[in-house]
């Protein structure tokens, strides 16, 4: 069985699209959806496609997901956890909202066991290079016939061994960090494969000016679209959250 992981779409949907298009995710007989789906530039649009998927397509909630489902709902508190949130959260169909908060948080296929940041938590903050012992924490009520667990969360992908376990972060679809295009995962019985498309950032900013009603669109394009945050920068900003 072939199985693609897609995290962090956050509602782009021509990042989206480019993926969707590539021949082993339109073959892959399981499509994870490893969480923080819609909340971006063009929610309803995404959503709308990922349900198309139909059967194969499996849905796990994030952090983001649970918000917009709060701020559709009235129910937020604090401080949204960045502008295009709270839009997001308005554009969202009754049905919509529904689908977000009826998701799983984990799921679990053979000896796998998807989810968006950690099996316990939707936004705890674990990276590559965090130290064995705080891993161990995280994972500690994992059941010990999980040999691989898949998450996202952190938008950047790796695969590292973590005692006797495999953990694999698909990186992100929508706003990928480390390099310019949408990150997955493809796992097949031969391993994991950590997959990279490449898509024309300019004319995706130009497709989501014209087609989002968001209306800092171009602001946000610039941030997530036409610009790549490094690892090392990203890592930095993340370290004091996964220290916590």
């Amino acid at each position: 069985m072939s199985v693609v992981v897609l995290a962090d779409i956050h509602g782009v949907l021509p990042a989206l699209e480019a993926v969707l298009a590539e021949p082993d995710v339109a073959g892959a007989e399981v499509i994870v959806l490893a969480g923080d789906i819609a909340s971006g530039p063009m929610p309803v649009e995404t959503l709308d496609l990922l349900v198309s998927l139909g059967k194969r397509a499996v849905w796990v909630r994030g952090n983001a997901d649970r918000e917009l489902v709060a701020m559709a709902r009235g129910t937020f508190t604090g401080t949204p956890p960045d502008p295009v949130s709270p839009w997001a959260a308005e554009q969202l169909r009754p049905d919509q909202v529904s689908l977000l908060d009826d998701l799983p948080t984990t799921f679990t296929l053979g000896d796998t066991l998807f989810c968006h940041a950690t099996p316990r938590d939707d936004e705890e903050m674990v990276l590559v290079d965090s130290p064995i012992s705080r891993w161990a924490t995280v994972f500690g009520g994992v059941p010990a016939d999980v040999r691989t667990v898949v998450c996202g969360h952190t938008h950047m992908p790796f695969a590292r061994q973590v005692d006797r376990r495999l953990v694999v972060n698909a990186g992100s679809v929508g706003m990928p960090y480390g390099a310019p295009g949408a990150s997955w995962a493809l796992l097949t019985p031969d391993g994991v494969n950590l997959r990279r498309t490449h898509f024309n950032p300019t004319e995706a900013a130009t497709y989501l000016s014209t087609h989002s009603s968001y209306p800092q669109i171009d602001t946000w394009s610039a941030e997530y679209l036409l610009t790549t945050y490094s690892d090392t920068e990203a890592l930095e900003a993340f370290r004091p959250r996964a220290e916590q």
